[in-house]
């Protein structure tokens, strides 16, 4: 006779598998063609699963997957971030707008292992969502998981040089959408495993990129008939 408990163990980890796999094959296509660009049918083909509602089962909606998508790596990052000012802030720092940048740029790339992917698919998923819904995107935030992006814009806030605070919001804008397409391009260079990419491979492009952003937040602020 079967052990009932044994049986309810057993069907929590199939619906827990079943619940990964939808998640990882979304956030797959989602990387790829955007999420409009995915049909709920595909999603669930590309997880394997044989009943086609057991998206809607797991998640209610595509939209609620996507809000799910958004948070998963959204929380690492966050983490990753307020750890990493912690360690700067506990030195008597950050000393310089470029270990602010750093702080921006390392803690969101290489989050496949603990997102449980092979490769990494999360900034690509979020570049396009935040283009083509970022109202969706923002409400998946929660307004929760940014803390250490606005620990970040504070920091820099103290550090950049003397200009009008909306000289600096501007700037912030042109960071923002400078690092999410270079980590996004580099993101899908590593993913396509059919030839060498040896700019994107080398340490020296993470180094590189932080400098050229570290550049854009201090150039002088200087505009005709504005004074600096």
């Amino acid at each position: 006779m079967s052990d009932p408990v044994n049986m309810r163990t057993a069907n929590e980890k199939a619906r827990r598998s079943a619940r990964e796999q939808i998640k990882l094959a979304a956030r797959r296509l989602f990387a790829e063609r955007g999420v409009d660009g995915v049909s709920v049918r595909e999603i669930v083909d590309a997880s394997g699963q044989k009943n086609h509602g057991s998206l809607n089962y797991y998640f209610g909606t595509k939209e609620g997957l996507v809000r799910e998508l958004v948070a998963d790596g959204a929380r690492l990052i966050d983490d990753r971030r307020n750890t990493h000012l912690d360690r700067l802030e506990n030195a008597g720092g950050p000393h310089s707008v470029r270990e602010v940048v750093e702080a921006l740029v390392y803690p969101s790339i290489g989050l496949a292992q603990e997102l449980g992917e092979e490769t990494d698919t999360y900034l690509r998923f979020i570049m396009l969502l935040s283009m083509s819904n970022r109202a969706l995107f923002l409400e998946a935030l929660e307004g929760r998981w940014n803390s250490g992006y606005l620990r970040c814009l504070e920091h820099l806030r103290q550090l950049m040089p003397a200009m009008p605070q909306e000289r600096k919001n501007q700037r912030f804008v042109f960071l923002g959408a400078y690092l999410n397409s270079v980590l996004s391009a580099r993101e899908h260079a590593l993913a396509d495993k059919s030839r060498e990419h040896p700019t994107w491979t080398s340490p020296e492009t993470l180094e590189h990129l932080v400098h050229t952003a570290t550049v854009m937040l201090e150039a002088p602020s200087e505009t005709s008939g504005t004074s600096s």
